[in-house]
């Protein structure tokens, strides 16, 4: 009994609050942290441009001496499969370009981190795992490994891996997080929506019952993705169509017997204030605008979508690494401080505590 009271207090504690830094199972330390040095944000030396100016710098000093062994297209433009390709392909010499870019930006990426490391909200994290787009390739997870071994030999004990799910789902799967499990009760899943500068994604999350810990278990069962950037849509029309595209993903899990609850979890950049406002950082966002002390996206979707089933519709807000970070939980109970980047067009970043609940059992 005792331990059932003491469960029920820690759920308590966590007040339901956009951005907030106490949740159900780890205390949120610091996040969007805007780490500068003399040369301005930290984070700007560890994103996707940056492996694409490194790439490309290797190719510009190839191209000196001989032929460029991955041709004439410009390096912008080469895809992740591209260059996936070109790693595993035969031409040793190609192979060799896109290691010798992955080695200059695992000794960014380690600086970048030895500099989060000093930050004292950062202090004695034992273990960060990598998220984002970049995580999601050979050469990303390459990358990640390298960086790794360097922070090692640089006397840093700490580990350095990749996010457990696929990088799109772990955006909407960390969102069970935001709540505390009683809220659940009685449904089979829930609605969350990754918002970003280029995409918008919407999808259900299953959890059926918790048959693991901690929702260890948990699924995207169905999801959809609206390429923004291709539309250049304004900020209502962006709401309109993520509305549109969270109306069809209910009505599917309703025809499938699947009782989502009448909560939708969204994941989105910048600092997230307590009413559900943007502070700062939600500059990319489609239309412009979001910052708007007159605009408030949690309230605008409630009013887009009431109810959910029989009940009022509930939405919970956070930033986008945080939430990423937080599907992270259930494979981080043998850790105490632990930290979540993100690598895409910039450096999302989070840091956490466990809570007490957290554990292994």
């Amino acid at each position: 009994m005792a331990k059932s009271s003491s469960k029920h207090r820690d759920e308590v504690n966590a007040p339901l609050a956009h951005g907030a830094t106490i949740l159900p199972l780890v205390t949120i330390d610091d996040y969007n942290n805007e780490l500068r040095d003399k040369n301005g944000f930290v984070g700007d030396n560890a994103n996707k441009k940056t492996f694409q100016q490194k790439l490309d710098d290797w190719r510009k000093r190839v191209r000196k001496f001989g032929d460029d062994p991955i041709g004439k297209v410009a390096t912008a433009k080469l895809s992740k499969k591209k260059i996936e390709a070109l790693l595993k392909g035969e031409d040793m010499e190609a192979a060799a370009l896109v290691m010798s870019a992955v080695e200059d930006f695992s000794q960014d990426f380690a600086e970048v981190i030895g500099k989060f490391l000093k930050d004292e909200r950062w202090s004695k994290t034992e273990r960060i795992v990598v998220g984002g787009g970049f995580r999601q390739s050979r050469f990303g997870e390459l990358a990640i490994a390298r960086t790794m071994v360097l922070l090692k030999a640089a006397g840093h004990k700490i580990e350095v891996v990749p996010i457990a799910h696929h990088p799109d789902e772990a955006g909407l799967i960390g969102a069970v997080h935001l709540m505390p499990p009683w809220m659940f009760k009685g449904y089979e899943a829930m609605l969350a929506v990754d918002i970003g500068g280029t995409n918008v994604r919407a999808g259900v999350v299953e959890f059926g019952k918790e048959k693991t810990p901690h929702f260890a278990d948990a699924r995207v069962w169905e999801s959809t993705i609206w390429r923004h950037a291709d539309d250049e849509p304004s900020r209502s029309a962006t709401i309109e169509k993520l509305a549109e595209m969270l109306r069809g993903l209910i009505e599917k899990a309703e025809k499938a017997n699947l009782k989502p609850a009448p909560i939708i979890g969204i994941a989105c950049p910048g600092i997230i204030k307590a009413d559900g406002s943007i502070e700062r950082g939600g500059q990319n966002l489609p239309g412009g605008n979001w910052e708007s002390d007159s605009f408030n996206l949690p309230a605008a979707l409630m009013k887009a979508i009431p109810e959910i089933g029989d009940h009022s519709t509930f939405v919970m807000m956070h930033n986008d690494a945080v939430v990423q970070g937080l599907s992270q939980i259930p494979f981080m109970n043998d850790v105490s401080k632990w930290a979540v980047l993100t690598i895409g067009t910039g450096l999302g970043n989070a840091h956490f505590t466990n809570r007490e609940e957290t554990k292994a059992r």
